[in-house]
């Protein structure tokens, strides 16, 4: 019986827009909802068939949208709600999907319904937060750490009780266990998808559930340098058994809808992370996997990770595969320029669905913020370890400000913008964007690689190498992940075929067969003959 046509979120690309670096429409120095909707020919162009739009809704920016005021509206900076409708109407009108970021773990302190919680403890909001009685020596109830720095706990005068909350003290934590919680939040995704929005990535999903014991988390044998959220284990504030529950909850709405995607963002160890499939009801489609971005770049290493995951995977359940977001340091930063070309056939060729972020396909890299232009608080709480320089505008072309904005930009552009951009390395074959998009379009042409089973092959050293394979179609893809010639011993004596697609252009179109040489940094896509 042939299999059933994969769906979009299984064969297709999810490309991830940081709105206020993309593109800005008015001169304000910040991309904005209109700038998107001008760019949207060239990611039909590039190929990707999602975005997924960092958050848009009104927000204080204490944390940059990620402390959201209301969850139905959008911020007067990136447009309004009408300039929404028309991106997605006209996305669709290219074949592409709009997934928009879904902040449900907290609210902003002046979201409406943390003003009421905050008024009185009799207020019937109160228990939509986390609010507990100090210590009894008048400190925090417990030892909670917040990600962001100091106790996880703020005191509130008024009312003489502290409220919990797991990032900045203007972000409070939701109280998922009330069912008017649950409700209400659900209501806000029905809007949006009512709305035509295809799906969402769920901002810190492990965190939703809370001890409602209140356990102190236990010390951590192996803290983090430089990072004193790592002092103790998050075993009572994080990953809680109960929160399978409400990602159910939220799969149920989506499903109620046709073909749309729930993305969580977790960043657990890849045995609790595949538990966020769903058990006994299903869960998230996509969990996202960071292993690419939090683990050495290490052949070995990796070739190891993706058999686990892939052994790990439930029935039905979907791989996916992330090189970098707005939260980490960008896929060339970590590894160098040579082996985000790499990275770039790893993450396009693996089984799976991958998610890109802007900019890493034309090679850019963090740039270096100055003091008195850093606008993440995390630069602040943790001096050096702030997100800034991962989020520095779309560099379009070799104009003022690298076709951003006619203003002045919100963060620093590159110094090297001249040189990577969009314009110049559209016209220039053996740019990363003509990798990527050469990447792309033999991906859409061949369902050996879009959504065909995964083999690994026998390597050594910095040589990572595997199969893909759809009925008769079978691709060899063999990767250099070190800066040292390397090789490769076919297995088979009969495998041999032809390079479609390389880091470096001149070996496309030649033969391999038997043993494979690669140049330092090299990397290579075969199609089997």
């Amino acid at each position: 019986m042939a299999s059933e046509k994969p769906l979009w979120r299984q064969r297709g690309i999810i490309y991830q827009i940081y709105p206020r670096s993309y593109q800005d429409s008015n001169g304000d120095g910040i991309g904005d909802l209109r700038g998107i909707a001008q760019r949207l020919d060239y990611l039909r162009w590039l190929g990707v068939d999602a975005i997924w739009l960092s958050p848009i809704y009104p927000s204080p920016m204490a944390d940059f949208g990620y402390d959201v005021s209301d969850y139905t509206g959008v911020h007067p900076m990136f447009g309004d709600v009408a300039a929404l409708d028309a991106l997605v109407q006209d996305a669709h009108a290219r074949d592409l999907k709009v997934l928009l970021d879904w902040v449900p773990n907290h609210t902003s302190d002046q979201h409406p319904w943390f003003v009421e919680s905050r008024s009185s403890r009799d207020n019937p909001k109160r228990d939509w937060y986390i609010w507990r009685d100090p210590a009894p020596n008048g400190g925090p109830p417990n030892n909670w750490l917040s990600v962001f720095g100091g106790s996880a706990w703020t005191y509130e005068p008024r009312t003489r009780q502290y409220y919990y909350h797991a990032f900045l003290p203007e972000q409070p934590d939701l109280n998922w266990r009330n069912p008017d919680v649950q409700q209400a939040m659900l209501n806000t995704l029905r809007f949006w998808l009512d709305r035509g929005i295809d799906g969402f990535r769920v901002d810190v999903m492990w965190h939703l559930i809370k001890d409602e014991l209140l356990r102190d988390n236990p010390p951590n044998p192996q803290p983090e340098p430089g990072n004193p959220y790592t002092a103790l284990l998050p075993v009572f504030t994080t990953d809680r058994p109960e929160v399978h529950r409400l990602v159910g909850m939220m799969r149920q709405m989506l499903d109620e809808y046709p073909e749309r995607v729930l993305i969580g963002e977790i960043y657990l160890p890849v045995e609790r992370l595949v538990a966020y499939y769903g058990a006994e009801a299903p869960g998230a489609h996509l969990p996202f996997n960071f292993q690419l971005v939090t683990e050495p770049w290490n052949a070995r290493g990796i070739a190891a990770y993706i058999e686990r995951y892939e052994s790990l995977l439930p029935p039905g359940g979907w791989p996916n595969w992330v090189l970098g977001n707005h939260d980490r340091p960008r896929i060339a930063s970590r590894v160098g320029a040579a082996q985000a070309r790499v990275g770039a056939i790893l993450l396009l060729t693996l089984r799976g669905t991958p998610t890109m972020y802007y900019g890493d396909e034309i090679g850019m890299h963090d740039v270096p913020i100055p003091p008195d232009r850093e606008r993440d608080p995390v630069a602040h709480t943790r001096p050096g370890h702030g997100r800034d320089p991962e989020r520095t505008p779309m560099q379009w072309d070799a104009g003022p400000h690298a076709g951003f904005t006619t203003g002045e930009p919100w963060l620093p552009i590159a110094d090297d913008y001249r040189a990577v951009n969009v314009a110049v390395e559209r016209e220039a074959p053996d740019s990363m964007l003509a990798l990527y998009h050469r990447l792309i379009a033999l991906r859409q042409a061949e369902p050996a690689l879009e959504a065909g089973a995964y083999t690994p092959v026998a390597a050594r050293g910095d040589v990572l190498a595997y199969l893909r394979t759809a009925g008769e179609r079978r691709f060899l893809i063999v990767l250099n992940l070190g800066h040292e010639p390397a090789a490769l011993d076919l297995p088979d004596a009969g495998m041999h075929g032809r390079v479609a697609v390389a880091t470096h252009r001149q070996r496309e179109d030649t033969a391999i067969s038997g043993r494979i040489e690669l140049r330092g940094d090299e990397g290579i896509v075969a199609r089997l003959e």
